[in-house]
Parts: C-alpha cells; sequence; structure tokens
C-alpha cells in the first residue's frame, strides 16, 4: 500500500449544541420557509441551511444537533445562521454556543484491491454479508471508529471525533490490513 494512494477526507461532520434560550418552533415554522415541523410525529424542527449545505434539527429547549457540514467553519457557520433566523423572530441568541463533535464521517481510499472474503475470516469484529450490502463493516476497536470496506479499496470511516482521530484511524486500518494479508 503506497502512501500516496491512500486518501481521506471528512464528508460530514455530526454536531450537538445547547443555545440555552427556549425556541417558540411553531413562530420559527411559521415564519421561516425553510423549515419543516411535524410535532405529531417528531418534537424537534429540521431547518435546512443553503450555504453552508447543511440541516440542522432545533428542539424547544434550544438544543440543537447540526449535520452536513464538511469543516467545523462551515459548522460554525450553519449555527451562526440559525442565530441570525431566529432574530427574525426576535429571538435574541447572547451566548457563545459550545459546539460538541459528535461524530466525523470520512470517506476515501487505500488504493488498493480488498479480498473481503478473506478479511472477513481474518479479523475480528467484521460483519459481512455480501447478498445485501457489498461492503464489509470492520470495527477498528483500538481505533473507537468502524469502517465499511470495499473490494476496490474505498473505504468510509465513522465513528471518530476529530479529523486528528480519523487520520489515526486510518492508519490502524492500513497497518492491520498489512497484518492480514500477508
Amino acid at each position: 500500500m503506497e502512501k500516496s494512494k491512500i486518501s481521506i477526507e471528512v464528508v460530514n461532520i455530526v454536531v450537538s449544541t445547547n443555545l440555552e434560550h427556549d425556541i417558540p418552533l411553531e413562530k420559527m415554522a411559521a415564519v421561516l420557509s425553510n423549515t419543516e415541523y411535524n410535532p405529531e410525529q417528531f418534537p424537534g424542527l429540521v431547518i435546512r441551511i443553503k450555504e453552508p449545505k447543511t440541516s440542522a434539527l432545533i428542539f424547544s429547549s434550544g438544543k440543537v444537533v447540526c449535520t452536513g457540514a464538511r469543516s467545523i467553519q462551515k459548522v460554525e457557520e450553519s449555527i451562526q445562521k440559525i442565530i441570525e433566523s431566529l432574530e427574525k423572530i426576535n429571538i435574541k441568541i447572547t451566548i457563545k454556543p459550545v459546539i460538541n463533535i459528535q461524530n466525523i464521517v470520512a470517506s476515501g481510499s487505500i488504493g488498493m484491491d480488498l479480498n473481503l472474503n478473506v478479511l472477513a475470516m481474518k479479523l475480528d469484529n467484521t460483519e459481512y454479508e455480501p447478498e445485501q450490502f457489498p461492503g464489509l463493516v470492520f470495527k477498528l476497536m483500538e481505533a473507537k471508529a468502524t469502517f465499511l470496506l470495499f473490494s476496490n479499496g474505498k473505504v468510509v470511516c465513522t465513528g471518530t471525533k476529530s479529523e486528528a482521530e480519523v487520520h489515526t484511524a486510518l492508519d490502524k486500518l492500513v497497518e492491520t490490513l498489512k497484518k492480514v494479508m500477508k
């Protein structure tokens, strides 16, 4: 596995925050066109932000879960857009919300073909049902990350909480694969 052929990039960051202010979701849904609110089905309001392209769940308690950003800067821009939207209905958020990363999803390639049948037998903590899904699920315990591995060498990594953890997990994955594929 040549280092140059190994690449990974963040495709989604899921964060939570608290605006520390009660939010009138009905009013928000009535005034803002980029929202969906069906309290009979789900207690949160969905707001879709065009730029950066993200979605957030907003709860009446002021708690927010934001998804879709590809960088922390974009997460911060999205939260700021939510705060600006709230100002349109006279809700002033005076705190700087603390952003907690819940999960980072990254995808990339390790630059080589993988025999998933062999990996399913040789690795612990795997799930592989080729009739149902073409990827092998591999939980890499020491990196607290879960990988989807495909036979063409493409990978998806989830469960990490920082970009550094993504790269550490990918390095550990490559190291593990080199050991079992000898």
